[in-house]
């Protein structure tokens, strides 16, 4: 009787209602997860900075337009504060000899602190009726479009960048830094500037973030870095079935974001089925172990069917 009273309390109107708010929130939380793919699948360097940068970029973008500033020039300082915290986790790293967890660890916590001096306590609101806020919950189609005109603009740029010789220095560096340096390239100066590049988006998405919620607050960006991984390896996932050898670099970067908005649905569907928000992040882990381990068991099972095919033709033979 539980149940039935449980499956009854369901409202599928209400899922639907939800779909376009975590969609905004998936495509927003893609371009922080394009800022992850760069560090972590073309530099190969754990990036742990991620988590104080995003609330870097909301704090910069609310106090700017509380004071009067342009959104636009509000985002760009947001931008600006990330690309700065990710020069000091790349110094930290290459001038210092740092480990790269340890070093976004430092900078993650330092930012913390000055995260609550530019909010000037934990958490500062915007008002959608008082300023002119380019995403808001208010309007979440318009946002819908809004945050897809940038993730498009943010693909197309990385795309074309990645093509020029320093964004393929950034992906030779991550996929073999001893030839890279062997080839002439400044591998410092090279991980130094990804990194700064990943945080700039990362604190760009924050800023957008901050706007559609309405406010910004000091634990905003507490385990996007797992969200972030979340989005790259979902859309790597569904990327790789659905396109096979045709997943190119344009594709990833697509399926990068649409992994944002895949995650945000199943988010959407928890919360429809009234699970504890309280096991969310449990959950996030979960969908990112699963993920994870796809590709290697897909891989693992091939090589054994194969092994086995070519064990039953020589017994054959």
């Amino acid at each position: 009787m539980e149940f039935i009273a449980y499956l009854s309390s369901l409202s599928p109107a209400n899922l639907l209602a939800a779909v376009p708010g975590n969609v905004a929130q998936g495509i927003i939380w893609g371009i922080m997860a394009l800022g992850v793919f760069i560090t972590f699948r073309l530099l190969n360097f754990a990036d742990l900075t991620v988590d104080g940068t995003f609330a870097t970029g909301g704090a910069v973008t609310v106090v700017l337009i509380l004071s009067g500033t342009p959104v636009p020039v509000a985002l760009a300082a947001a931008i600006a504060a990330g690309i700065l915290a990710g020069l000091v986790t790349g110094i930290l790293n290459t001038l210092l000899g740092i480990p790269d967890i340890l070093a976004g660890i430092l900078t993650q916590i330092s930012l913390w602190s000055i995260n609550l001096l530019t909010l000037s306590g934990a958490n500062k609101a915007v008002n959608v009726d008082k300023y002119p806020l380019i995403v808001t919950l208010r309007n979440v189609q318009s946002s819908i479009v809004t945050a897809l005109v940038f993730a498009a603009i943010l693909i197309c740029v990385l795309y074309w960048y990645f093509g020029t010789e320093q964004g393929s220095a950034i992906r030779a560096t991550g996929s073999n830094p001893h030839m890279s340096k062997a080839q002439g390239i400044n591998i410092d100066f090279i991980k130094i500037l990804a990194i700064s590049l990943s945080n700039g988006l990362v604190a760009l998405s924050g800023g957008l973030l901050s706007q559609y919620q309405g406010f910004a607050d000091i634990k905003m960006g507490q385990g996007s870095i797992v969200i972030g991984l979340a989005a790259v390896i979902i859309g790597e996932v569904l990327g790789n079935s659905l396109l096979g050898k045709h997943m190119n670099f344009a594709y990833r970067l697509i399926f990068v974001v649409f992994g944002g908005v895949i995650y945000y649905l199943v988010i959407g569907l928890v919360m429809w089925l009234k699970m504890p928000t309280d096991l969310l992040k449990l959950l996030t882990a979960v969908i990112v172990a699963v993920f994870l381990a796809i590709p290697y068991l897909r891989a693992k099972a091939k090589n054994s069917f194969a092994l086995a095919g070519k064990r039953g033709s020589q017994k054959n033979a």
